[in-house]
C-alpha cells in the first residue's frame, strides 16, 4: 500500500496466523525497511518489494522496533545482503539473556549498530529515534519529519496498546512512552499491527481514546 510516494505499508491481514506490519520508507538514494516479521511469512513482503522494482538487495537498513519474533525473525534473510540490521541495545540484551533458554542461534540476527534515542541518518533520509519502551524493555518509535510518519511498532496501535506480560513488559512504562508519542506532529500512524491512522486529527483521537480506555487497567 502506498501512502506516499516515499512511504510503503506491507500491511498483515490474515485473519489466522500471527505476524507484523512491514513498512518502507524510501528517498532518493536511500530504502529502509522496518520489521520485517516472520521469516516463513516474509514472501507477502517480497511481493510487495517486487511491485516497485526492489528486492531484499536494495536494502541499506532494516529496523526492528523490538525483538519479539513476529517482528524480527526474518532479519535472517538479509544475512548475506548489503542491508545492515539495527535495534535498540536494552532489547539486544533481552535477545541475549534469553537465548540459551530458548536455544537459539543469534549469528543471523546480530546487529550492525545499535539505535540510541536522537536523530538517525541513513544517506539523505533522516528519522529521530525515541526509545518508548512498555511493550519491551528496548523497544523504539521512529519519526520521520519528511512525511510527519509515527512508527509505533507495537506500542500503540489503530484503537488498542501493546502487552505488557511479557519478559521486560512495564505498564507504567508503556502509558509514560505513549504519552510521549502522542504529543509528535503526525499525519501518519503506523502500528505493528491492524490498520494505518490516517491524517493528524485522527491520529491524535486515536491517542486519546487510547488512553482514556485502557490506561486505568494497565
Amino acid at each position: 500500500m502506498e501512502l506516499t510516494p516515499n512511504l510503503h505499508a506491507f500491511l498483515w491481514t490474515s485473519p489466522s496466523a500471527n505476524n507484523c506490519n512491514t513498512y518502507l520508507l524510501r528517498s532518493l538514494d536511500k530504502n529502509i525497511l522496518i520489521d520485517p516479521g516472520h521469516a516463513p511469512f516474509f514472501d507477502h513482503v517480497e511481493r510487495d518489494l517486487r511491485r516497485l522494482d526492489l528486492s531484499t538487495e536494495d536494502i541499506d537498513l532494516v529496523i526492528c522496533t523490538h525483538a519479539h519474533p513476529d517482528h524480527m525473525e526474518a532479519v535472517r534473510l538479509f544475512d548475506t545482503g548489503p542491508a545492515m540490521f539495527a535495534l535498540h541495545e536494552a532489547e539486544w540484551q533481552l535477545v541475549e539473556d534469553m537465548a540459551p533458554h530458548l536455544n537459539v542461534d543469534l549469528g543471523p540476527f546480530t546487529p550492525d549498530f545499535f539505535l540510541k534515542e536522537g536523530e538517525l541518518t541513513v544517506g539523505d533520509l533522516a528519522l529521530e529515534v525515541y526509545h518508548t519502551p512498555g511493550h519491551s524493555p528496548g523497544g523504539v518509535s521512529l519519526y520521520w519529519p519528511t512525511e510527519s510518519a509515527l512508527v509505533t511498532g507495537d506500542l500503540i496501535f489503530n484503537g488498542g496498546l501493546g502487552r505488557t506480560d511479557l519478559p521486560g513488559g512495564s505498564g507504567e512504562q508503556l502509558k509514560e512512552s505513549i504519552r510521549r508519542m502522542a504529543v509528535l506532529d503526525a499525519e501518519w500512524m503506523l502500528s505493528g499491527h491492524g490498520a494505518v491512522v490516517s491524517g493528524a486529527d485522527a491520529v491524535k483521537a486515536n491517542f486519546r481514546q487510547v488512553e482514556q480506555t485502557y490506561f486505568s487497567f494497565i
